[in-house]
């Protein structure tokens, strides 16, 4: 019997996976556990309770203020020890987190084969993003299998020297996870979001990565006062779950009443409310996929992405994190009807929703 070990531990990675973890416990013949770290704690447990995933090990590593270094070392002290009592024929794990780097580092330990879902995307510095860049390159250096989103990501694998008889283009999981749970007629149960009028233009926002932290987060939180200050829009802060985060947007952004915060919202929440939407403005790796798939444009803070595709496809933009640029980039998008329609209307470069049935049929072909 082949025995798969799929391995998350925060809600981006719970939710790429929860198509996978379906298709593949749905063959019959293979022992398919599904093994989480709780990186990420409350907001993976959602994700498991939307898509009824039951995981067969909990690692439970989360602690307040926990660091990169203690995520790492909890995920390998864990994760040697499911590996060594059960010996899984293959670990999948997914993207560029801490999760996922450490769980391949311990099935390399173990001379277990890694297979990398969203295998590929680069950036041209290792420090940025940080610490997701060097992750997942490092994961690609341990990785038997690799699922590739697209053929640019699989391309950069070929550049790096990987055998291309080990390298498929899927798609990306996080459209099948998408088309799954958007309801055309969808009940919002956070009564901030059902108090929302959606005949007038909204704007959707997340911040959260750690080169936004400190002064960039400030700045952004200014451009979304001048924003509101220049226009009708319904700004909608879906805010992380991380405190200091939080603390900083509730300072700077609480009494404007036309900027809503709310606590990251559950994945069918949060993708209903994409669905609805006007326009997207994150820094954000997986919504840079996600939202084209509903048509809503994209503007991202970040100077540079891994996901290339979506800039050359036209369904994002960059625009830093300084809040000029920020502010120039909302107000030109909402004022300019045909680069808005441009941007809502391009072709999604990241898949058609069945890449989670393309990778379990390919390891079914390969482990027969």
């Amino acid at each position: 019997m082949f025995k798969l070990a799929l391995v998350f531990g925060t809600r981006p990675e719970a939710i790429k996976m929860a198509p996978l973890v379906k298709a593949c416990r749905g063959v019959g013949h293979w022992d398919t556990r599904v093994i989480i770290t709780g990186q990420h704690r409350e907001m993976v447990d959602q994700v498991l309770e939307l898509f009824g995933i039951e995981p067969d090990y909990d690692l439970d590593i989360m602690s307040h203020g926990q660091t990169l270094t203690d995520i790492s070392q909890r995920t390998l002290r864990g994760m040697a020890g499911i590996l060594r009592e059960w010996r899984p024929d293959l670990v999948l794990v997914h993207g560029d987190t801490n999760t996922a780097f450490a769980a391949a580092l311990a099935a390399f330990y173990e001379r277990i084969p890694v297979g990398h879902v969203e295998a590929g995307l680069r950036t041209p510095s290792v420090q940025s993003p940080f610490p997701e860049e060097a992750n997942r390159r490092l994961i690609d250096v341990l990785a038997t299998w690799y699922f590739a989103p697209t053929e640019r990501a699989a391309e950069n694998l070929r550049r790096e020297g990987v055998d291309p008889q080990r390298i498929f283009v899927t798609g990306n999981t996080v459209i099948d996870a998408l088309l799954a749970v958007v309801e055309e007629d969808y009940q919002f149960k956070t009564p901030e979001l059902r108090g929302l009028d959606f005949s007038r233009p909204i704007l959707v926002v997340t911040a959260h990565r750690r080169e936004n932290w400190g002064e960039p987060l400030v700045g952004i939180c200014q451009a979304l006062l001048a924003i509101s200050a220049a226009s009708d829009l319904q700004i909608v802060v879906a805010m992380h779950k991380n405190p200091d985060i939080q603390a900083v947007m509730e300072e700077l952004l609480g009494a404007d009443e036309q900027i809503i915060l709310v606590d990251a919202p559950g994945y069918q929440e949060f993708a209903n409310l994409l669905a609805r939407c006007t326009l997207l403005l994150t820094d954000s790796g997986g919504l840079q996929e996600e939202a084209p798939a509903l048509h809503k444009p994209v503007l991202v803070m970040r100077e540079v992405t891994e996901r290339p595709e979506a800039l050359e496809a036209g369904t994002v933009r960059l625009v830093g994190s300084a809040k000029d640029s920020i502010v120039q980039g909302v107000l030109e998008l909402l004022s300019d009807s045909e680069l808005y329609a441009r941007m809502s209307s391009a072709p999604n470069p990241y898949g058609d929703g069945r890449a989670a049935l393309r990778i379990c049929g390919i390891l079914q072909e390969k482990y027969k």
